[in-house]
């Protein structure tokens, strides 16, 4: 072949090889655009779907995540976790105040390229897939923090397109949140072991301190844990868990998130897991907080997190212990609960808050709250009716109310209220009524007040739920009648305790917020609801063990070994059973009962109550190892300060001042505002007259001196003279001796006597009471002379009374009554009753 012809085919064949080479590299060119594309547009379609994806609701809200509440006393001790609606124990906390080695080892655990991917991480996924096709299995995992957190706010399905979708969250929330908002929530919302959801929970409930306050130790083995929450749980050992800690440990020490030195000191740190706390705590007290009924925690109470209340765990624990005993020895009394309140009276913070005997025991309705639940409180307002009449009319412990059978007009019916012991003790001072918790002097002291003015002082001392008109109420206030709560019981007593001064019951330490921020305590302003000088003279009456032993006798359960001011009550029909006292330091509240308000068979406030408040006050000034053994007035009396109480000599029969006469004297104390001393009278009951020895009874002026004898005898106000005769007081005869008579113009006292019935009244209604026990009577009295012997007639049968007595006992029938009383020559006209069915 010639050159030409080589030449031409050498051209011809470079030719197609270049076509063919320009062709190749245009289909590279394309394919590697197609690749491109292939590699580029899920991404793209993923970056849309972002933008089209809203912020989840859970990231975007302004409120918190829902947490667990975690109650503790009020030193710090947990008493109880309430777990959150999800049924996890949670807490949020800050970012902030988690410490700088947390998310250093959260980053490390799961996610060391956190700082700089965009919600997804490319790279993490490209080995992911190389080592799943390396070795036939799924090796690593691809998922950002960010990713973790998406699936945690927005559950998905498990499935490609599942996937697609946590992506583009993830990438949403990138765009929205900074780096360490993302790393906050998802500390908080992410689970790290069963039941426990975020990083503070767990450092908490596995180690038992703040995650601040973690080693870099317990930080790497906690930030482990979201890897498998069961699998490295360390309640069931802490093996796998050391390994994963170790590893974790390690990728911190390869990414430069902590030294060698720090390392090697955390590896060798063993894992002190904190034993697992028990018990109930005080559910009453938290639910009475979080719903709202104690108003401590106001608006916030829904966000509470983490709560310090007041109560002291030992003293509540003492007292439950002793309530179920209570209960348990009442049983056959049909006595199925029992409530307990203690005060500490400097603060008002409640140490021990009991609303049930058992939360636990359905049958006797556990679950509700004793301490809130509006009961009748017997005769425990009595002493602030008192007061009150202290203040107002001049009272004092000195002054006399009879204690007969006396009618109060109540409406269409009427009111004769009795004593527990039932029996009238005539001639009383207000010392001994109140100590010994007389009803009829109490009633009396409301009927000359008025309920107009008792309901409005009740209601200052904190009584709420008096929500009725006074005229609802009546005298009868003075009895119980009405409903309150045993925590404004407490805190009325514990006013007297401070010395009149009112401030509010407190149950919160302390408190955290969900969000973090602290619980910010409401201010108060104390008030003085009551006359410091009466509180004074109260607190000594309810005091007095001797006072009150005509009642309660000498050994009762009130006598305990420091000084205690304390007062029993007890319900219509045995529904309630109370106790309220105090010391200087604390007030202590007991209720005995049912909730569903049955009667109780035969148990008083000094048999049902009592024993559990004896118990109960022991216990809480066992705190206060250093108080005062001093009588319980002088430690309210304090030092420096002008004298508000005087004391005088008074005569134990009428209450004035002790006069010559008098066979006996007593020291009472009185409020200095009253100079009782210096203006009181002096006693006129007893008072010397002289009589005739032949006849016992009164000698004139013209009696012989040797026939003449000068007795001190007693002169009663005309209200008790029927019970001066029936009890034998050495009471003036009414006659003149006939041997030697009064002189004319001498004084007469029988001239003008008229023989009637002085009780009961004439159209007196008397009703039938369906709860009392055993049988109800009232006492026929008469006026006459005193040496006539009288006998009572009632619907023509005879009553005669014991010699020298003007009173006899009648059992009450249903029905119209007449009667009318006579003596041999004498009849006096007839009055009519009529006694109805309750």
């Amino acid at each position: 072949m010639n050159r030409a012809a080589l030449l031409s085919l050498y051209k011809s064949t470079l030719t197609r090889v270049g076509g063919w080479r320009f062709l190749k590299k245009r289909a590279v060119k394309r394919a590697l655009i197609v690749l491109a594309a292939l590699i580029l547009l899920p991404w793209i379609c993923l970056f849309i779907a972002a933008a089209f994806t809203d912020l989840p609701t859970a990231l975007s809200s302004k409120e918190p995540p829902d947490v667990s509440l975690v109650v503790r006393d009020r030193s710090g001790v947990v008493l109880r976790e309430y777990r959150a609606k999800d049924g996890m124990r949670a807490r949020y906390v800050p970012l902030s105040d988690m410490g700088d080695l947390v998310p250093r080892a959260m980053i490390a655990a799961e996610d060391l390229r956190f700082r700089y991917h965009f919600g997804v991480d490319p790279i993490a996924m490209t080995r992911a897939a190389g080592q799943g096709v390396l070795h036939g299995r799924l090796v690593s995992g691809a998922s950002t923090l960010t990713q973790q957190l998406a699936r945690t706010v927005v559950a998905r399905p498990r499935t490609v397109g599942g996937k697609l979708r946590e992506m583009a969250i993830a990438i949403r929330i990138e765009a929205s949140l900074s780096k360490d908002q993302i790393l906050e929530q998802y500390l908080n919302r992410v689970t790290f072991g069963p039941g426990v959801r975020g990083f503070e929970t767990a450092s908490r409930f596995y180690f038992d301190k703040p995650s601040k306050d973690l080693s870099l130790s317990e930080a790497a083995a906690l930030a482990g844990m979201p890897r498998g929450p069961s699998l490295y749980d360390p309640r069931k050992g802490t093996t796998r868990l050391l390994q994963r800690r170790n590893t974790v440990l390690e990728r911190m020490r390869s990414a430069g998130l902590a030294t060698d030195e720090e390392v090697e000191r955390a590896l060798a740190e063993p894992l002190a897991i904190a034993p697992r706390g028990g018990g109930l705590g005080a559910p009453h007290l938290t639910l009475a907080l979080t719903s709202g009924k104690l108003p401590d925690l106001g608006e916030n109470r829904a966000h509470i997190a983490d709560l310090t209340l007041t109560i002291d765990r030992g003293l509540q624990r003492q007292i439950e212990l002793s309530a179920r005993q209570v209960v348990s020895d009442l049983k056959t009394k049909k006595a199925g609960t029992a409530a307990v309140i203690v005060i500490e009276n400097s603060t008002g913070q409640i140490l021990a808050y009991l609303g049930s005997h058992n939360f636990e025991d359905e049958q006797a309705q556990g679950q509700n709250d004793g301490v809130f639940a509006l009961r009748q409180p017997g005769s425990t307002l009595k002493p602030f009716i008192y007061g009150l009449a202290m203040e107002r009319l001049g009272y004092t412990a000195g002054t006399l109310i009879p204690d007969v059978e006396t009618h109060f007009n109540s409406g269409e019916t009427d009111f004769a209220p009795n004593n527990y012991d039932g029996r009238f003790h005539g001639a009383v001072l207000l010392r001994e009524a109140l100590a010994n918790s007389y009803n009829v002097p109490a009633v009396r002291t409301a009927a000359a007040l008025g309920p107009e003015r008792v309901l409005p002082q009740l209601q200052a001392l904190g009584f709420s739920t008096l929500t009725k008109p006074p005229s609802e109420y009546g005298v009868a206030i003075a009895l119980g009648d009405g409903e309150t709560r045993l925590i404004d019981l407490a805190n009325a007593y514990a006013t007297l305790a401070r010395g009149g001064v009112y401030i509010p019951v407190r149950a919160v330490k302390s408190a955290t917020l969900a969000g973090g921020e602290p619980w910010v305590a409401p201010r108060y302003t104390p008030q003085t609801v009551i006359d410091p000088a009466v509180a004074v003279v109260l607190t000594d009456i309810l005091s007095d063990d001797r006072a009150r032993a005509a009642a309660f006798g000498r050994q009762s359960v009130l006598d305990l070994p420091f000084p205690v001011a304390a007062k029993t009550g007890t319900s219509k029909g045995f529904r309630d059973n109370l106790t309220v006292g105090y010391t200087r330091e604390v007030t202590v509240a007991v209720w005995v009962g049912n909730f569903d308000g049955s009667s109780m068979e035969g148990v008083s406030g000094v048999t049902g109550a009592g024993p559990l408040f004896h118990a109960a006050v022991t216990a809480a000034q066992a705190l206060y190892p250093r108080a005062s053994s001093a009588p319980l007035r002088d430690q309210l009396l304090k030092n420096g300060d002008l004298p508000i109480v005087e004391t005088a000599e008074i005569c134990p029969l009428s209450g004035a001042l002790a006069g010559p006469n008098c066979p006996h004297h007593r020291t009472e104390i009185f409020p200095t505002a009253h100079s009782f001393e210096h203006h009181a009278p002096t006693c006129k009951m007893h008072t010397v007259v002289q009589l005739d020895r032949r006849t016992g009874l009164k000698a004139g002026r013209s009696c012989p001196s040797q026939f003449v004898e000068k007795r001190v005898v007693e002169r009663f106000p005309p209200e008790l003279t029927s019970w001066a005769s029936s009890v034998r007081r050495p009471v003036a005869p009414a006659d003149y001796s006939p041997l030697c008579p009064a002189a004319p113009g001498e004084d007469d006292e029988s001239s003008g006597s008229t023989l009637r019935i002085t009780y009961p009244p004439n159209d007196a209604v008397f009703v039938l009471d369906p709860h009392a026990a055993g049988r109800q009577s009232i006492v026929f009295r008469a006026a006459a002379n005193s040496n006539a012997q009288v006998r009572f007639v009632v619907d023509g049968q005879v009553f005669q009374p014991r010699p020298g007595e003007l009173s006899v006992e009648w059992p009450l029938v249903i029905g119209d009554h007449t009667a009318h009383v006579e003596t041999a020559d004498q009849s006096s006209e007839s009055i009519h009753f009529k006694v109805g069915n309750n």
